[in-house]
């Protein structure tokens, strides 16, 4: 949700200040565009470690075919802390950005652009607080926005197969239950190379300009600066579809909703009976969050004479 959040807002104000060179709702979205795609960094940060936790969860439990599912209330208190924690850190981005205008010396066109650069009307604590969070913002990005994720799944998916090597390798392997352990792990292990791959070239460029940028022109900073919203850009498009092909209940639950929504999907006893098989195959498989398969029903009891 929060990647087309990104793709529905930020995308279309900044192919719109790319092609006319003045910024669409002025300086409201200087300040809110970055703050929605930092919050973006943090929501997927959180989330792959949250992730991270659940598979080391379901690993070392000593009973997790038996569990029950998890309470939609557990899972909206994970969601919220995810949320407000991600939208909390980005809150100095609101107050770092503000809107630029300049002239071109040569057609005399008046260009607006967003520049780094607390408004001097902040009360004073405040503003050292965002100045020290502009000068920290590089190692900041690099260290909880790019590293923490990263070391965190990895660590989590090496102390899960150490853990499935040794306790559980003859009761998970070949089981249907292991095979939806390993499908999940791998899931989780594409989205943070995704997510790795999509924000190296901001991180190297955030390390690029901050060392080198009195000997840059604005031009360069401004491609960079677009290459890094690209890749952004790429993320927020690419992790939902990825989530859906590998997350099987969940791209078959989307299917059933885009089935239903159109018109030539007839109440027929094909349709019935395929919807009724996937239904089945989405409650008996397991979620990416949750590892838990329901309990099966025991079997029915014949009735009558062997006759």
């Amino acid at each position: 949700f929060w990647d087309f959040l990104i793709l529905f807002f930020c995308l279309p104000v900044v192919i719109f200040n790319e092609i006319t060179k003045k910024r669409l709702l002025g300086d409201m979205s200087c300040r809110i565009v970055p703050f929605m795609e930092v919050s973006s960094l943090g929501v997927t940060t959180f989330s792959l470690c949250a992730l991270g936790i659940d598979r080391f969860h379901a690993a070392t439990s000593p009973q997790a075919s038996t569990r029950p599912i998890e309470q939609c209330q557990s899972i909206i208190a994970k969601l919220a802390v995810i949320w407000v924690g991600s939208m909390t850190l980005s809150v100095p981005e609101v107050l770092l950005w503000q809107l630029a205008q300049d002239t071109s010396p040569v057609s005399g066109v008046v260009t607006e652009y967003c520049t780094m650069k607390p408004s001097s009307n902040l009360p004073e604590s405040i503003y050292s607080l965002v100045l020290t969070y502009q000068n920290a913002r590089m190692w900041w990005y690099f260290g909880c926005y790019f590293c923490l994720p990263i070391l965190f799944t990895v660590s989590c998916q090496l102390v899960t197969r150490r853990i499935r090597g040794t306790e559980k390798k003859s009761e998970c392997r070949g089981t249907k239950h292991g095979q939806c352990e390993g499908h999940l792990n791998c899931t989780i292990i594409a989205l943070t190379i995704i997510y790795g791959l999509c924000t190296t070239p901001e991180n190297v460029c955030n390390i690029v300009v901050a060392y080198m940028s009195p000997d840059m022109s604005k031009q360069t900073l401004d491609l960079l600066n677009l290459i890094n919203q690209f890749f952004l850009f790429f993320k927020c498009s690419v992790t939902p579809v990825l989530l859906l092909c590998l997350c099987r209940p969940l791209g078959q639950a989307f299917m059933d909703c885009c089935c239903c929504c159109c018109e030539g999907c007839g109440p027929d006893t094909t349709s019935s009976e395929s919807s009724a098989d996937s239904k089945l195959k989405t409650e008996m498989s397991s979620s990416i969050f949750f590892d838990k398969p329901r309990e099966t029903p025991p079997p029915l009891l014949a009735l009558g004479t062997p006759c």
